[in-house]
């Protein structure tokens, strides 16, 4: 049997002093033989604020994350009807958030990515490797590229979700790539905690 990371989602409170409706998705395992496949790494996993329209012509395409190895296209993530967080139907691509800003815009660019797809490494794998300082690339559909710093790593339980750290308004341009951390539950098919980079834009 197989094992795949999924998303699991639930409503959440408050968004910088607007209600909006927050959908917190858990990661986990899809197989009925957990004991048989090698233990996962952490699977991705997403908070979704309400949809806000992306400027034009500025949705990314590719990311870059040299210190880990990735290069990566990035898919459109949206919502499905049940409210839920749309996921990459694989390991590979990453995915971009549609509902947030757009990356190289003011506020918090938003990106999930699995680390583990039936057996095997995903695309944010080693993601919880990053430290403050390594470079992330993300290339725009205009040809234009826009450079974060990683500001920090964070590991947060997964019912404890920072809502308002990873999704509230920004001043300037900034970044986050979530997937999930911590200890697998194979009762409950899903992972302990959350891991969150958190990078900034690098000034022209």
């Amino acid at each position: 049997m197989t094992r795949r990371g999924s998303f699991r989602a639930r409503a959440s409170g408050a968004l910088a002093g607007v209600l909006l409706a927050v959908l917190v998705a858990g990661c986990g395992s899809e197989s009925t033989d957990v004991a048989a496949a090698p233990t996962p790494a952490p699977s991705s996993s997403a908070a979704a604020p309400a949809v806000r329209t992306p400027q034009a012509g500025s949705a990314p395409v590719r990311l870059l994350i040299p210190e880990i190895g990735v290069d990566s296209a990035l898919m459109e993530l949206g919502l499905q009807p049940d409210g839920s967080l749309e996921v990459p139907p694989t390991g590979f691509p990453a995915g971009w958030f549609t509902g947030a800003p757009a990356p190289g815009a003011t506020g918090p660019a938003v990106m999930a990515g699995h680390v583990d797809w039936e057996g095997s490494p995903g695309v944010f794998y080693d993601l919880r490797l990053l430290e403050p300082a390594d470079e992330i690339t993300v290339t725009r559909t205009d040809g234009s590229s826009a450079v974060f710093s990683v500001v920090s790593v964070e590991q947060f339980d997964k019912d404890a979700f920072p809502t308002d750290a990873v999704y509230g308004d920004l001043d300037h341009p900034g970044l986050r790539l979530i997937t999930c951390g911590g200890s697998f539950d194979p009762d409950e098919r899903s992972y302990t905690d959350n891991i969150v980079v958190f990078a900034d834009l690098v000034p022209a």
